[in-house]
């Protein structure tokens, strides 16, 4: 069995450079961005999707795409998001050590800034914003930060074990109920008709929905909390960090990730999305969210695996430049769909197929890798990573610049 030491470009990098970015870590981001657009471009485009009932009368095809994006994405990606978040918290930390400055100060800061992101995000554009989430949420990280790699596994054990299993137990319950209520399609026609309104209807409707944005935060707390403590966990022992892993471990991982996991999917979009009926819906999601990590492990280990092999320099330039721009890809990513979908620009909110939003997701993330890309080579920072670095110094960054120039530094943003 092959334990040879991992090695990727950075280990070639002389010792004086001193602490960079990893690119493990902003290849990881920008790849997640797929599955987070994938995910949420269904939610922004079809009412259905959004209000968690199955389109009548809806095309094999568009079943199949909205089928395959909840087996193989749901969940899976705002876990891996949460994990890189933990993790970068330990190399923000570190890089605010090196500067002498105040990390706490530093991190309430950015923390404050992801709120003020997210609350506008929610409000203009995308009600199912993360943004608010990780602002919030990350302030635990701050209050957690001294605890041992091995003790941050076990909390991140313990909390997201408690969650499925009550969904998991609510969902059985619920399937051994009789749904006699129709499937409430009524609830379809305000959304459609606000989207397609006017800017004024679509905003009134997203503050509408900020409740339950707000709900969904209390949702949403223990799968990311738990997934910020394994990236801590993570971080402390450096696991992305050139060398730290060998490629048997890597390819263990993803077998058993895949083994776990898999199963798990194809009952969750069975149960959400057929051919299981409705009633096993909450069951589905219980067993989704318990599996979920699983398959997350797999997809990230999968990519490592890539990225330590001859493909791993065009891996690097495919997701890098994206990753390191995480921040302003997700909204950017919100911006162009809502575009699309509302009355910011076509009004085709409900009005395509499943199978066309996964392509159009798609073609948009290609665009968002070339020009990242781009972007990378004339400057540092992406325009919401610079808002976020401004909040967080409490000052104006370093000009705009080649992307080299700014190599030192933690892998920060989202």
């Amino acid at each position: 069995m092959d334990t040879t030491p991992v090695r990727t470009a950075a280990d070639d990098l002389p010792a004086s450079a001193g602490p960079r970015r990893l690119p493990t870590v902003d290849a990881l981001r920008g790849f997640a961005l797929l599955g987070i657009l994938v995910v949420n471009s269904s939610q922004m485009m079809d009412p259905y999707v959004a209000e968690g009932i199955r389109r009548p009368g809806a095309p094999l095809w568009d079943q199949g795409a909205v089928w395959l994006v909840t087996a193989l994405a749901s969940f899976k990606f705002y876990l891996l998001f949460s994990f890189l978040f933990g993790y970068s918290f330990t190399l923000q930390q570190a890089s605010a050590e090196r500067d002498g400055a105040n990390a706490t100060a530093r991190f309430l800061r950015r923390s404050l800034g992801l709120v003020l992101l997210g609350l506008a995000h929610a409000v203009v554009l995308y009600s199912g914003d993360i943004l608010l989430t990780y602002g919030l949420l990350g302030l635990v990280l701050l209050c957690v930060r001294r605890i041992g790699p091995a003790t941050a596994v076990r909390v991140a054990v313990w909390i997201y074990g408690v969650y499925v299993v009550f969904l998991t137990g609510l969902g059985a319950l619920a399937a051994t109920v009789d749904d006699e209520e129709p499937a409430p399609h009524r609830q379809i026609a305000r959304p459609v008709a606000a989207y397609r309104g006017d800017p004024g209807t679509v905003v009134q409707e997203n503050l509408d929905r900020l409740p339950d944005a707000l709900l969904g935060v209390l949702l949403m707390a223990p799968g990311v909390l738990g997934a910020f403590l394994l990236g801590l966990a993570a971080g402390k022992r450096r696991l992305l960090a050139p060398g730290a892993t060998d490629r048997s471990r890597l390819r263990r991982v993803t077998a058993v990730g895949l083994a776990v996991g898999a199963p798990g999917a194809v009952f969750f979009a069975s149960a959400a999305e057929g051919p299981l009926d409705d009633r096993w819906h909450f069951l589905g999601i219980g067993v989704g969210m318990l599996t979920a990590p699983a398959l997350s492990a797999a997809y990230a280990c999968a990519l490592l695996l890539l990225l330590h092999s001859s493909w791993a320099g065009r891996i690097q330039r495919l997701f890098v430049p994206a990753g390191r721009l995480a921040l302003t890809n997700y909204l950017g990513q919100s911006l162009i769909m809502m575009f699309v979908a509302t009355a910011y620009g076509l009004s085709l909110y409900g009005q395509v197929g499943a199978a066309a939003v996964l392509v159009l997701a798609c073609a948009v993330y290609g665009l968002q890798l070339a020009l990242s890309t781009a972007w990378r080579r004339r400057f540092r920072h992406g325009p919401a990573e610079w808002l976020l670095r401004a909040i967080t110094l409490a000052g104006r960054p370093g000009r705009a610049g080649p992307a080299g120039a700014s190599e030192r530094g933690p892998a920060v943003p989202t």
